[in-house]
């Protein structure tokens, strides 16, 4: 996955989406995102689901494996504008 080929529009109502679900404020989860560094996002989330961000960080075969689901892989294509 090239990061290059996600639509910047798209890639930005992703983030804001995701800013408003876990209360960060999108300009800094952007920069956080662009940094590798989650330290506010982590804190922003529930215990469990940053206890499942973590997981996935420190679990490289983790993401690959979820980034090979059906629905991953559909979401990928619809930012990337792939047909």
């Amino acid at each position: 996955m090239n990061r290059n080929s996600i639509d910047p529009k798209k890639a930005s109502g992703l983030i804001n989406a995701i800013s408003k679900k876990i209360g960060v404020p999108p300009e800094k989860l952007k920069s956080e995102l662009e940094s590798g560094k989650f330290d506010s996002t982590l804190s922003a989330m529930n215990q469990k689901d940053a206890s499942k961000f973590q997981q996935a960080l420190n679990n490289p075969k983790l993401v690959e494996r979820m980034m090979s689901t059906p629905q991953a892989q559909a979401l990928y294509k619809k930012l990337s504008g792939e047909k």
